[in-house]
């Protein structure tokens, strides 16, 4: 399972910049409108303190972590909703994406201009988010004002059909009150057939300065403009460096600028659990590996991860906590102090459990 997030923007806010950095890719990244035209598509694994000391205790060959895809898509401007730009093009590549992260500029650079300025230290990072959000409102109203006859006739021909009528008329008020639908009080499932841009779960990285990141008023300030959701600080100039780095020559640049990690650690983090994700392990000695799950997933659905003839034909689920585990030093120890559990079809998969499955062919 790898679900999509799509890294949004306005022109030259450094989408592309951050992109190459996240994936180690050559995506163009150019100081004009589209330089990405087509979205680009990366996976990214997502960090996992816990997958080395799983593979030492096994023996494991290699690692496979759990992956998020970052989608670049072209930069949004004003109008966009209208066709101003490319239009619905890439409002189109939006709707596709399960998440949508939104790339702020905070950086001063006076040779990357702004979006609908005519100087580069023009930088205000509330407006750039007011865009972005008013273009996915409406371009969202659109498809509503579209959807609306078609549902009211199908709600006189079928009650089953009224409740999702009458949810998305609330969506369309929501919407008309310049708000987003995430984070609202509507039932998201009744309208998911629409696909609506601001019913995606949204995460927001600062691209500031790198002097300024550690700046906590100004932080305060930025996580102001978003909360509740999810903001993430970085520049992306840095980030890029460091993807280019070993190990300990990246641990020496975040020192200097008195970080304890890069900022796209962070990101692919806070991607996943804001996607609602979570991870179990199985390991071996070819491997270790994380397997992405929905939160809330049982144990049956956790084996479907892997084959779907383990979900048909699940038994059993043999599950340590990944804690124990280290703390016994072996699967045997782990076993021997009580601490593997069998369990059922009920069973609501924890973060970190390591599994074996018991299934019928």
């Amino acid at each position: 399972m790898s679900l999509s997030i799509g890294i949004v923007g306005l022109p030259n806010v450094g989408k592309s910049t951050l992109f190459n950095a996240l994936t180690k890719n050559n995506v163009l990244a150019a100081n004009y409108p589209f330089a990405t035209i087509e979205p680009n598509v990366g996976m990214v694994g997502v960090p996992d303190d816990r997958l080395p000391k799983l593979a030492e205790i096994f023996g494991s060959e290699k690692i496979l972590p759990a992956v998020v895809s970052f989608v670049d898509i072209a930069g949004i401007v004003k109008g966009a909703s209208e066709g101003a730009g490319l239009g619905n093009k890439f409002l189109q590549n939006i709707r596709e994406t399960d998440a949508i992260c939104q790339v702020i500029r905070v950086f001063n650079d006076e040779n990357v201009t702004r979006e609908g300025e005519r100087t580069a230290e023009f930088v205000d990072p509330a407006s750039d988010i007011e865009v972005i959000n008013t273009e996915l409102a409406l371009a969202d109203l659109q498809t509503i004002e579209k959807a609306i006859p078609r549902l009211e006739k199908e709600a006189r021909v079928s009650k089953d059909k009224a409740p999702m009528l009458a949810e998305v008329l609330k969506a369309q008020e929501v919407l008309n009150e310049g708000k987003l639908l995430f984070g609202s009080k509507i039932d998201l499932s009744l309208i998911y057939e629409l696909h609506l841009m601001t019913a995606k779960p949204f995460l927001y990285v600062f691209n500031v300065d790198a002097a300024e990141l550690n700046d906590e008023p100004l932080r305060a300030k930025l996580q102001a403009l978003i909360a509740p959701a999810e903001a993430i600080f970085l520049d992306a100039k840095t980030e890029a460096e460091l993807s280019e780095l070993d190990d300990a020559d990246a641990m020496e640049l975040l020192e200097a600028i008195g970080l304890t990690e890069p900022g796209l650690k962070t990101l692919a983090r806070v991607g996943f659990n804001t996607l609602g994700l979570q991870t179990y392990l199985t390991a071996g000695p070819k491997e270790t590996r994380a397997w992405t799950i929905h939160k809330g997933d049982t144990a049956p659905m956790a084996a479907g991860v892997i084959h779907t003839d383990f979900q048909k034909g699940f038994i059993k689920a043999e599950v340590i906590s990944f804690d124990d585990l280290v703390a016994a030093g072996s699967v045997a120890e782990a076993k021997a102090k009580g601490k593997a559990r069998m369990e059922g079809k009920d069973y609501v998969m924890a973060d970190g459990d390591v599994v074996e499955f018991r299934f019928n062919v």
